[in-house]
């Protein structure tokens, strides 16, 4: 049964976490990770994210157990066949290893439409940002990335990318090895205007 949404219905929880969120190291990620349940409701709070159209112009690929090994065996076989140096191969097959859960969300943009392409591609990086606050509510720290792989043709397409296909982010999701240290946030006044 799905949840209704609430209307007029004050969180100021969900406020605090807003203004107290903050990403987290996929290098300082450890066990555990989400439950199946968890990334269930991680997932489906990714999918509510605003979509001009109902268009839903994004995938989730998911990356847990050893299909993290198997993800980073494709970067280390891309690398070897470019002939790339060793360490920086074995580096890259521990990639998706540093969380115990990585989220791939996937832009499927649709051209053509009378939703224009980039609000499609908003949408796919209003996904990201959901999951990711999905992930601190249930306790867990999460790091958006792209990085190289996220733009190489190759992996992409052993990724199992459609062509038009890209990636949104790689969001490596598990629990913090160290309290998180808050980092410089913008001053309100340089960015603000009224109109």
């Amino acid at each position: 049964m799905s949840k209704q949404p609430l209307f007029n219905h004050p969180a100021p929880e969900a406020l605090d976490l807003l203004l107290t969120r903050r990403s987290g190291s996929a290098k300082a990620m450890k066990a555990p990770g989400p439950s199946k349940k968890q990334l269930a409701d991680i997932l489906l709070a990714g999918a509510r994210a605003p979509d001009h159209g109902k268009l839903f112009p994004w995938r989730f690929i998911v990356f847990e157990g050893d299909g993290r090994a198997r993800a980073g065996d494709i970067l280390a076989d891309v690398l070897e066949a470019e002939g790339e140096r060793e360490k920086h191969i074995e580096e890259e097959r521990g990639r998706f290893l540093r969380a115990p859960l990585v989220i791939g969300v996937i832009s499927s943009a649709r051209e053509m439409h009378k939703v224009p392409v980039w609000e499609q591609e908003l949408s796919a990086g209003a996904v990201c940002q959901n999951i990711l606050i999905a992930a601190t509510a249930l306790g867990f720290v999460g790091n958006w990335l792209t990085e190289w792989y996220a733009f190489h043709p190759a992996v992409k397409e052993k990724l199992g990318l459609k062509p038009g296909e890209r990636v949104a982010g790689f969001l490596y999701i598990g629990t913090a090895k160290d309290e998180l240290e808050e980092r410089p946030r913008p001053e309100m006044d340089k960015i603000v205007t009224r109109f």
